[in-house]
């Protein structure tokens, strides 16, 4: 089968190896010169299925009015007229109960924990290398409120079997021995030692190599222009290349699906939210992270990457502009010196943004839809590295027809079909 799939970040990337793994002859287009230039760049670096919870939650809405207000605020929201963002937030607002949560963290565990695993798998079978590190993560907490507040994901985190320790400030130093000097700054933390952490950048540009050694053809600097369809099935998809025809066609455009599958008739939820980053160059390994610290309070990411620092963070809405603000530099540099003072040298720091592709219940879309040879693998929020390798083996199972691995119940889209018709 003859299979086009549109994008080259981290998602697409997975997809289409996976689907030539299952024998299809597959092309990515994608408008950038290469894969992986997009979202996939410079993210916090995290491989995290035991971090994946959904952003709308029980006192989200309270905290957010505390995050608005902070000096380094982890939430920025830019004032402009956007009905599809106010349609977005107040669906968010509907997610945010005890009852919601739990379904929608279920359901982003389970995808999460699945692509955990095929990670492994393929770091066993192809010997890729992506500056990674199987660590864990460590969320760490300020104050003991933050630390009492973990009860709710912790019994989840029990329910699918997801490994845990709770650690006292000398628990979270015996893992992280640079937050030796700064103790002081926080009083615990809860470590997932089943989280991993690498380059995203790296392992899509590498994967995307293999996959081009197994036959798959990729389209770089060619802009998509709309999806040609006859109501019941996709003819083609007009590019600056022309038409290009497939026997079946799979959207993994990160926040930009939306936008092409509109005039189809399908409406998605997912709504670009902009997150920063900066990558600093060690200059003292003793000083430097050892894997994934999470600073609870300003919702930033601190990785150690090989010979650098990923600093990521930050849930800016403000559409689908890419204006890099300074104050967002200020804020992550803030949080890695506070940290790890000693770890790098903050002035040489590589300042970046990407959009996330989120949805209001915090759950990807993926699988099939309403039209018989089009598929979706988009909004994966902040977690699209964290659910790459299982969500490309999961679409390379439905368009082959065979049953995934893991349930695709309120994965799909079908789940927003009375919502978003």
């Amino acid at each position: 089968m003859k299979v086009l799939v549109l994008g080259s970040g981290v998602i697409g990337v997975a997809s289409a190896y996976q689907l030539a793994l299952a024998g299809h002859e597959v092309t990515v287009v994608d408008r950038q010169a290469e894969a992986g230039r997009e979202t996939s760049y410079g993210n916090a670096g995290e491989v995290s299925p035991g971090y994946s919870a959904p952003w709308a939650g029980p006192g989200v809405p309270v905290k957010a009015i505390k995050w608005l207000l902070m000096h380094h605020r982890p939430l920025v929201i830019r004032p402009h007229l956007d009905m599809d963002f106010i349609r977005w937030g107040l669906a968010m607002l509907r997610n945010c109960t005890a009852a919601r949560y739990e379904v929608n963290k279920s359901r982003m565990v389970r995808l999460a924990e699945y692509s955990r695993d095929c990670l492994k798998e393929l770091r066993a079978e192809t010997g890729i290398q992506y500056d990674e590190r199987t660590q864990g993560t460590l969320q760490l907490f300020r104050t003991q409120a933050q630390l009492d507040g973990t009860a709710a994901d912790i019994a989840i985190l029990q329910r699918y079997g997801v490994g845990y320790e709770v650690l006292d400030r000398a628990g979270c130093i015996r893992y992280e021995p640079a937050l030796a000097s700064v103790a002081d700054k926080f009083v615990g933390g809860l470590r997932l030692p089943g989280d991993e952490t690498g380059d995203c950048f790296k392992f899509t540009q590498r994967l995307a190599a293999l996959a081009a050694q197994r036959g798959v053809q990729f389209r770089y600097g060619t802009a998509i222009d709309r999806i040609v369809d006859s109501g019941a099935s996709i003819d083609g998809v007009r590019t600056a290349a022309g038409l290009l025809k497939a026997d079946a066609y799979l959207v993994a455009l990160g926040s930009y699906s939306p936008l092409l599958l509109r005039p189809l008739g399908i409406r998605i939820p997912v709504y670009p939210v902009k997150g920063y980053s900066i990558t600093v160059p060690i200059t003292d390994a003793t000083g430097a992270p050892e894997s994934t610290v999470m600073d609870e309070t300003h919702k930033v990411a601190v990785t150690r990457l090989g010979d650098r620092i990923r600093v990521g963070g930050t849930a800016e809405l403000a559409g689908y502009t890419l204006q890099l603000h300074e104050a967002r530099r200020r804020t992550l540099g803030h949080v890695v010196t506070d940290l790890f003072p000693r770890g790098g040298d903050v002035a040489r720091a590589e300042f970046w943004c990407g959009l996330r592709p989120m949805t209001p219940d915090g759950t990807p879309v993926v699988g099939g839809t309403r039209i018989r040879n089009l598929f979706l693998a988009t909004g994966h929020g902040t977690l699209g590295w964290t659910m790459a390798a299982g969500t490309g083996r999961v679409m390379a199972d439905v368009i082959s027809g065979r049953a995934p691995a893991i349930d695709l119940d309120g994965l799909t889209v079908e789940r927003y079909r009375n919502a978003y018709a």
